[in-house]
């Protein structure tokens, strides 16, 4: 029986009322710690804080152990968390879970997996020594069997088994009602770049432990995103392709779209951004938000830009500044974005003057309308912009009248029909394929590169759809022509006749 939390509230306050020579005060104690014992069986993190006296709870830690109970009691068979480095998720699926799950379960079996045996043994070692503490004990019946020596092969006195892998480790002769997949990917690997790491860890998760699964078995993988490539992103887009198991994906980014931190008991948001503005945008959007980019289907890809070296940008005949806005601040999956370009001119090998164009600043945030037409005042003003353009939606309608109305010429955007985002994306893709588009070496260029790398999947678009319109007004403006333009040829309204 499972106290209510006013019983346990009553009982508490008895206790301290009560005399200390109270027949009633063992009994009360002793049915409170019944109480918490079942709770820790019945439930995956009161046993998490009974094991781990250190343990400091986020809200993500919540969901995990729903998700965990559920693999549990069997209603929830294919489960891929994605979450940032060192936000507990070895301890909560390697270490804790396995132990728990043995505690309620001791004759089923279990396969660990990592990317290292060594590491995966070591989780085996974890969980074995953790099932032999006395604290442990006390909450299961579960033993370790006379023989259980290895610490990543071992049996429980029912009959479970515990067997460790690493990744491309053989799993013959084994099966699991429990799979489990910790960081498949190690970071030497993954930061080769080569598609084909990451095809050999789908290929041996496909051919070997995927197959030793019991009948009515579970698998959980938790992992860090690497790559549109990796295991999770291999695993959902065949599952979908191919119409076959049915997963729950879950994803925490390490910063919030609120932009709170995920585990804000623990990471300061301050820490988090100082780790953002340290590692290439690729590698914060993939390992620390779960949102990897892919190139395959890219229509600017990352190497089609020209990164400008030097420390100052070059001198600039014309400036254009480009809004995108979004709608109210509430709506959190929309930012206004603004960029601001420089068209150059660059001596090519031939001795001629070429027009080029590079990115001088650009600028992303969600604001409400007061603040949004404060910030388009101010770069306005640090900028002077030759052409400044706005596009006519969302925001950016009373944003066009605001500007006009404080005397600030601007160029309103309204794409035309049928010119949708790729559409107009494709239109300036050879401006970046002739070598004519720069942006200096600097984290915030490589935003803009990246989200522009990352479309047309991208989970935004707002720095895409700004650059898009500058570059649009660059290449209308007449400043570059370009071999794919049409040539200027004489076509006459109406036939002429000589006589």
């Amino acid at each position: 029986m499972i106290l209510t939390e006013d019983e346990i509230k009553k009982y508490i306050q008895l206790l301290d009322v009560l005399p200390e020579s109270s027949p009633q005060i063992p009994k009360i104690k002793k049915l409170l710690d019944e109480d918490k014992k079942e709770k820790c069986r019945q439930n995956f993190l009161p046993f998490v804080r009974e094991m781990w006296s250190a343990f400091i709870a986020g809200k993500h830690h919540k969901d995990m152990a729903d998700a965990f109970e559920r693999v549990a009691n069997g209603s929830l068979k294919r489960l891929i968390i994605n979450m940032p480095p060192r936000h507990t998720k070895s301890e909560f699926a390697s270490y804790l879970f396995p132990a728990w799950y043995l505690g309620k379960y001791p004759h089923r079996k279990i396969i660990q997996t990592a990317h290292t045996a060594e590491l995966a043994t070591n989780f085996g070692r974890k969980v074995r020594n953790l099932v032999a503490t006395p604290d442990y004990q006390a909450l299961f019946p579960t033993k370790l069997s006379s023989d259980s020596k290895a610490a990543g092969r071992w049996n429980t006195n029912k009959g479970g088994d515990y067997f460790a892998i690493g990744v491309g480790g053989a799993v013959t002769g084994k099966g699991a009602d429990v799979l489990i997949i910790d960081d498949p990917h190690s970071e030497q690997e993954a930061m080769q770049g080569n598609p084909a790491v990451f095809d050999r860890v789908y290929e041996w998760y496909s051919s070997g432990p995927r197959q030793r699964l019991q009948p009515g078995g579970s698998i959980i993988i938790v992992m860090t995103r690497w790559s549109k490539r990796d295991l999770t992103g291999q695993i959902i887009n065949n599952s979908i392709k191919r119409d076959g198991d049915e997963w729950e994906q879950i994803e925490f980014p390490a910063l919030m779209p609120s932009g709170k931190p995920l585990w804000g008991e623990f990471w300061s948001k301050k820490e988090l951004e100082a780790i953002r503005n340290e590692l290439p945008v690729s590698k914060w959007e993939a390992q620390y938000q779960q949102n990897p980019t892919s190139e395959e289907s890219a229509i600017i890809k990352r190497e089609m830009w020209k990164i400008w070296d030097k420390d100052e940008p070059p001198p600039c005949d014309f400036i254009i500044q480009s809004w995108d806005t979004a709608f109210e601040k509430n709506n959190r999956a929309d930012y206004s974005a603004c960029t601001t370009w420089g068209v150059f001119y660059k001596t090519d090998s031939d001795g001629f003057d070429t027009t080029h164009i590079i990115l001088l600043d650009a600028f992303k945030e969600r604001l409400e309308f007061p603040e949004l037409k404060k910030k388009a005042q101010e770069l306005y003003k640090e900028w002077e912009p030759d052409a400044l353009i706005v596009e006519k939606k969302a925001a950016g309608a009373p944003l066009i009248y605001e500007m006009r109305r404080m005397g600030i010429p601007l160029q309103e955007y309204t794409p035309s029909k049928g010119s949708d985002k790729i559409a107009r994306v494709n239109a300036i893709s050879d401006l970046f394929a002739s070598g004519f588009v720069w942006c200096p070496d600097r984290r915030w260029a490589e935003e803009v590169m990246e989200e522009c790398a990352s479309f047309p999947n991208g989970e935004h678009d707002d720095l895409v759809d700004s650059t898009s319109q500058a570059l649009l007004r660059f290449r209308q403006g007449g400043f570059v022509r370009l071999n794919s333009d049409e040539s200027d040829e004489f076509v006459p309204k109406r036939k002429v006749a000589y006589y």
